[in-house]
């Protein structure tokens, strides 16, 4: 709690949960961004200038010309007209302007409780503040990387990207659950236990990220089976202990796959101790974590067997946030009241 006035109380708590949700829609149009190819449209930094769109014929022009110097329009949209390249900027420049919207929607209030609470008080906050505009660069890092030499951006820097997004997504989560929910349970599992469940479900969405941008989900349509056997039968299993596996499409998916059945057969072990053990107050969080799970697990295997079609793709990444966010809940529950 960061202080006694419940009416300050309230309004942090609203403000959390608000960017809490736009963040949230900020991830959703980010991966839409990538499932529609639009993260490359715009070529410049454009930290103030980018604000506005383009407002007139000129303007469209000139930003067209500088997307067609990169490699993504001279090998693959070479055919691309302005009105077609107008429907990937959109995208782009909605989610940069959604960038925008959440440094000053954090900033502005920030300052304001920085007035009436102790700025000792709210130093984490300060550092997620940190990280929103440190995530601002590493999004432009990692759009630098497809400007030169590559027709996609570097599917690390799109991890890290998608990563620190839902490291600031958690870490809101988190101060908004310490104003509103007591931690009071009467028993509660070993620390280490949930919080090797949300490490591997952050590794998850690390290696989901590289997924998505080797579009390796439209590669091997099947399920359970990869192609006529269970191990990609394009590879051999000796290449899943290489570094240079983690740039290898099929590879990828085979262990987004498997990690998946890692994260699910873990979440059965500590369903199976909670409920026998009759640990009541985790009752209610260990369910709805394993509703989540088993979302995001059917969704994983439509995506695959639609080809990483854009909706169910979109709807993959959208459960991700609900997984993440019962995950970060599960894990609060359990720890010690400070």
């Amino acid at each position: 709690m960061y202080t006694t006035n419940t009416k300050i109380n309230n309004q942090l708590s609203i403000w959390l949960i608000v960017m809490f949700w736009i963040i949230s829609f900020m991830i959703i149009v980010g991966g839409l961004t990538r499932l529609t190819d639009s993260g490359l449209s715009i070529t410049e930094w454009e930290l103030f200038s980018g604000f506005f769109p383009p407002l007139n014929q000129n303007d469209w022009i000139l930003y067209f010309d500088l997307y067609k110097q990169i490699p993504e329009f001279k090998l693959q949209n070479y055919n691309m007209t302005l009105s077609e390249f107008k429907v990937i900027f959109w995208w782009e420049w909605a989610h940069r302007f959604l960038g925008r919207l959440i440094g000053l929607g954090y900033l502005i209030p920030l300052i304001y409780f920085s007035f009436k609470i102790k700025v000792t008080k709210l130093l984490n906050l300060y550092f997620i503040f940190f990280l929103i505009c440190f995530q601002g660069f590493i999004g432009w890092y990692m759009v630098s990387s497809g400007l030169v030499d590559r027709l996609d951006v570097s599917h690390f820097r799109l991890s890290l990207h998608l990563l620190f997004a839902f490291l600031i997504l958690s870490l809101i989560y988190w101060n908004y659950l310490k104003i509103n929910i007591s931690r009071k349970t009467t028993n509660k599992l070993n620390i280490y236990i949930p919080l090797f469940f949300l490490f591997l479900v952050f590794l998850q969405i690390s290696i989901g990220a590289f997924v998505s941008g080797m579009d390796a989900g439209k590669i091997y349509n099947s399920w359970p089976l990869m192609g006529n056997s269970y191990f990609p039968d394009d590879n051999n299993i000796n290449n899943l202990f290489e570094v240079a596996a983690l740039s290898d499409p099929s590879l990828v998916q085979f262990i987004h796959r498997n990690l998946a059945y890692l994260i699910g057969g873990f979440y059965i072990l500590i369903f199976y101790k909670i409920y026998r053990n009759k640990m009541y107050d985790l009752y209610k969080s260990v369910n709805y974590l394993g509703v989540f799970i088993i979302l995001q697990i059917i969704l994983g295997i439509f995506t695959v067997l639609y080809g990483a079609q854009i909706y169910v793709a979109s709807m993959h990444q959208i459960s991700s946030i609900f997984l993440v966010s019962s995950s970060i809940y599960f894990f609060y529950i359990n720890t010690k009241i400070n």
